[in-house]
């Protein structure tokens, strides 16, 4: 067995082979910090540094995120994907405002109380940004600690992930847990990796289970499969003078909260959806190519369909909608597949 404990090599390891210019490692600002982990859930870190200069620039601390309209927040936002993490950055900016005085609450348990914020990334927060003594086991984590201790099974089962938060708990140094921390992150990003594990250059494989039994490609195991349901809708491009009519989404459900373009069943005639919704007469024109869109529950096709607005009256318009031209509707928060099609048509 080596001499050195676990922690005690992730963190050797974190210091001269660990990630160190991030944008969000070079601060103790926990604003800066919670705001890098909820854009780092479910997206890659390439994808989100741009989005992570844009959005401080915009909402630079705490207090500014909170007074920020939501649309301005959504817009800004927009692209990222998975937008309740929007919503819920939001909403946790003005409890924090309202209910701690703008300043981030130090006790892990207290932060995994905002909205968004779970038991590890309140961790994170309380580790990177205060040095408090807390375990993480976000996606990277679990399966460092999965193939190390060799844990069969998903890890998102609540029997799996019970069995890894002990031992996360139980390898949780006394002292440097902020370079801990982040040693397990670097080392599950880049090292442990899910295809192609780079097994020589990792400081704990010497005792990993997986590694010895020819196991890494094996664990964790993978999310059980199912079929996704599948829906298909019919979205209208109503365009008037060079405008595109968009439509505020519900608050819930999917896409809540963005512009995004009017919906019409399959097997509803558009005129007839077009006159009851909106009182005005328009003529259908070409159907564009569908487009599919993966959400993680379900999978969507999305029917493009191009309607000129023939007589658009005054009542038509409400609160709730909105005519921009393609170009600047780029400005709006929308919905990715939508940006992608508003986009299209710019260019033709």
């Amino acid at each position: 067995m080596p001499a050195k404990s676990f922690a005690a090599r992730v963190t050797a390891w974190q210091r001269t082979h660990g990630r160190h210019d991030l944008p969000w490692q070079r601060t103790h600002d926990a604003y800066r910090i919670w705001l890098s982990e909820i854009m780092l859930q479910q997206t890659q870190v390439a994808a989100v540094v741009p989005y992570y200069a844009r959005f401080l620039a915009q909402f630079p601390d705490v207090a500014a995120l909170a007074r920020a309209p939501l649309d301005d927040v959504l817009a800004r936002w927009s692209g990222l994907g998975y937008y309740r993490r929007a919503h819920h950055l939001h909403a946790a900016a003005r409890a924090i405002v309202r209910d701690h005085g703008g300043t981030f609450p130090r006790d892990p348990a207290v932060l995994a109380t905002l909205p968004g914020i779970g038991r590890s990334t309140a961790a994170a927060i309380a580790a990177l940004a205060f040095g408090a003594r807390a375990a993480i086991l976000d996606g990277n984590v679990k399966r460092v600690l999965a193939r190390h201790r060799g844990i069969d099974g998903w890890p998102g089962s609540p029997k799996v992930e019970a069995a890894l938060w002990k031992v996360a708990e139980a390898e949780l140094p006394a002292r440097a847990v902020a370079a801990y921390t982040q040693g397990l992150m670097d080392l599950g990003a880049t090292v442990c990796t899910r295809a192609s594990p780079r097994c020589d250059a990792c400081p704990v494989a010497a005792d990993c289970v997986a590694r010895r039994a020819g196991r890494t490609a094996a664990l964790p195991a993978p999310r059980p499969r199912k079929e996704l349901p599948h829906r298909s809708v019919r979205v209208l491009l109503i365009e008037r003078g060079g405008e595109v009519l968009l439509e505020k989404r519900p608050p819930t459900g999917v896409w809540s909260g963005l512009w995004s373009l009017p919906e019409c069943p399959l097997d509803g005639d558009v005129c007839d959806v077009v006159h009851a919704r909106f009182g005005a007469r328009v003529d259908v024109r070409d159907a564009l190519p569908p487009i599919e869109h993966g959400f993680t529950h379900f999978a969507l096709t999305l029917h493009p369909q191009r309607v000129a607005a023939r007589r658009w009256p005054a009542r038509a318009e409400a609160p709730e909608t909105l005519w921009l031209s393609p170009a600047d509707a780029q400005h709006a928060a929308l919905p990715a597949p939508i940006r992608k099609l508003l986009r299209s048509l710019d260019r033709v």
